[in-house]
C-alpha cells in the first residue's frame, strides 16, 4: 500500500491542476477561445454574445523593476473599460461569462446553466 500512495498523491495532484485549467477557455464548437485573447478573436471564434455589459474600473499602472529600482510604464492611472459577456447555449449547456478589460480576455467562468 505504500508504493501507491505517492503515484496516488500524483494522480491527485494532475487532477487538481486539470480542474483548475478547465476555467481558461471557453469551446465554441469545434474552436477554442482562452484568456489572454482579444475580444475580435473571441467574436469571430464564438459569435455574438447573448448579452454584454460594460463597466468602467481603474486598473493599476504598469511597473518595471530593474536593477533595485521601480520604473513607471504608463500614467499613474489610466481608466480601462472593462466589459463582461455573457453566452447562452441553452438549458442543457452551462452560460459562460467572459470578462475583459481593454481589449484582452481575463476571466472565464460558468455561471449555471441556460435558459
Amino acid at each position: 500500500m505504500k508504493r501507491l500512495t505517492p503515484w496516488l498523491a500524483l494522480a491527485v495532484g494532475l487532477l487538481a491542476t486539470q480542474i483548475a485549467l478547465a476555467e481558461d477557455s471557453i469551446r465554441c464548437g469545434s474552436r477554442l477561445a482562452s484568456t489572454g485573447d482579444a475580444k475580435y478573436k473571441v467574436r469571430l471564434l464564438c459569435g455574438e454574445p447573448a448579452d454584454v455589459s460594460v463597466i468602467g474600473t481603474m486598473r493599476q499602472p504598469r511597473m518595471w523593476f530593474h536593477e533595485f529600482k521601480w520604473f513607471w510604464l504608463d500614467p499613474p492611472w489610466t481608466y480601462v473599460t472593462v466589459e463582461v459577456w455573457t453566452y447562452n447555449n441553452g438549458p442543457s449547456k452551462l452560460m459562460r461569462e467572459l470578462r475583459f478589460e481593454g481589449e484582452e480576455l481575463v476571466d472565464i467562468r460558468s455561471i449555471g446553466y441556460g435558459y
